[in-house]
């Protein structure tokens, strides 16, 4: 009996060494043939040399957190991927029998929105993967991060951290307070849903979900 489980181990070891490595190449060759008609630096400046471009220093230190707290809260100690921070999602999706949970980390949601088009098909996140990596391996988690509030998509024609604070707000990112930065911090995960343009009150209950993960992650206190 051991000696068949044993055998039934190894042939699925070896089933999922194969798909593995099928699924390695598939995500491998996409991911090189995106940069064939333009580089990751020409990309990444196509955004960078935008007129309202926003960079680290500019962005206020309340609207950083909040950004981290809600999307990415382990985003300085770990890679360009996050396996822990997927299987706390896949856990979570099981748990709450719902799928509200994502294990992207902000540099695979940088490679999704400077590298690729928007389909969600399964090729694209894999070559999400090694766009992650490459990020990393190019530019710092501070750029990084400029990078994602300037490609993200804010809702209201608004794709970049200016215009969405300048949108809504009337005023330069520098100057958001925590109640504008929570509320901005929270549009890109669904921007149909949480512009507070289409729907305010969806909108202040994303911002809320912001404020209590900045809570939870100790960057504010909940009084």
């Amino acid at each position: 009996m051991k000696k068949l489980l044993f055998k039934l181990f190894l042939f699925l070891l070896t089933v999922v060494t194969i798909i593995a490595s099928i699924l390695f190449v598939i995500g491998y060759v996409y991911y090189t043939n995106t940069l064939k008609e333009k580089t990751l630096t020409e990309k990444v400046e196509a955004i960078t040399s935008k007129e309202h471009f926003t960079t680290f220093e500019e962005l206020p230190e309340i609207y950083i957190n909040a950004v981290i707290a809600v999307e990415d809260h382990r985003y300085y100690s770990h890679g360009p991927v996050d396996i822990i921070g997927i299987a706390r999602a896949f856990y979570i999706n099981i748990k709450n029998k719902e799928f509200d949970e994502g294990g992207s980390t902000i540099t695979q949601q940088v490679a999704k929105n400077v590298i690729f088009n928007q389909d969600k098909s399964l090729v694209r996140k894999l070559g999400e993967v090694f766009g992650a990596f490459d990020l990393e391996k190019n530019y710092t988690k501070q750029e990084i991060f400029a990078l994602y509030v300037n490609s993200s998509y804010f809702g209201d024609g608004y794709y970049c951290i200016y215009d969405a604070s300048m949108g809504y707000f009337n005023k330069e990112p520098k100057d958001l307070n925590l109640d504008e930065a929570s509320m901005l911090a929270g549009i890109p995960n669904a921007p149909s849903l949480y512009s507070p343009t289409v729907n305010l009150e969806l909108a202040k209950k994303r911002q809320a979900h912001v404020l209590k993960k900045m809570t939870e992650y100790g960057y504010i206190t909940g009084d």
